[in-house]
């Protein structure tokens, strides 16, 4: 089990050095896939402001959804928008082969989202066995934790299938606690983010095909 704590001041030096926004690879550009209007209540935002959320199809698909991308997006719901403390999960099943490794997971903290000065951590894992904890302001992405394997995040069989659940666990005085198949693989310094509150949503990479089952927010309970 790999179990990292991240404090405050690392993330603040981290964030100190911004990374560009995702860039795709030319060699796998995104396949458009015929999305039409999302679920009601639910929206919807591309990495690149060039790119369409009509071009992702995000689906109510029995009592939970299924992301057919397309390019890289979030997608949230103001239902789960938080306030206080809070815990979040979702199980992710990964169903079809992509080209190289793309990564799929949660968001939180989410906020002015549809604004150029969109805010939001998010926490991700892919099939090869890694993990991945950044922070987005506007266009700038900044590092929390860089593509780490870990031995809790199920690697996809030879089909491209891998099912892993998430959690996020906001319910600490001192840290936000992330969560694969119910092993904590980083908690990060609350210090760092002043306060959690925002919406909690989901992210899905670019050409993936994926089922979300049990998503589900819940404030702490008194």
């Amino acid at each position: 089990m790999v179990r990292r704590i991240i404090t405050a001041a690392s993330l603040m030096l981290i964030a100190a050095a911004p990374l560009s926004a995702q860039v795709k690879k030319e060699k796998d550009p995104d396949k458009k896939v015929e999305g039409g209007a999302l679920p009601a209540g639910w929206m919807g935002r591309t990495d690149q402001a060039s790119k369409s959320i009509a071009d992702a199809k995000f689906v109510t698909m029995g009592t939970g959804y299924h992301v057919s991308s397309g390019p890289a997006a979030i997608y949230w719901n103001d239902k789960t928008k938080t306030t206080g403390p809070f815990t979040a999960s979702a199980t992710f099943r990964q169903t079809k082969n992509p080209t190289h490794p793309e990564a799929y997971g949660l968001f939180f903290m989410g906020n002015k989202l549809d604004g150029a000065d969109q805010n939001y951590a998010y926490f991700l894992v892919r099939g090869d066995g890694k993990v991945l904890v950044n922070h987005r302001a506007g266009t700038e992405i900044h590092k929390i934790m860089g593509w780490t394997d870990n031995a809790a995040v199920a690697k996809a069989d030879a089909n491209g299938v891998a099912t892993n659940t998430l959690g996020i666990d906001g319910t600490k005085p001192d840290s936000v606690r992330l969560l694969v198949n119910g092993v904590q693989i980083a908690a990060l310094g609350s210090m760092q983010f002043g306060s959690t509150d925002g919406h909690v949503g989901l992210r899905v990479n670019h050409n993936l095909d994926v089922h979300i089952s049990d998503f589900a927010v819940s404030p702490k309970k008194k």
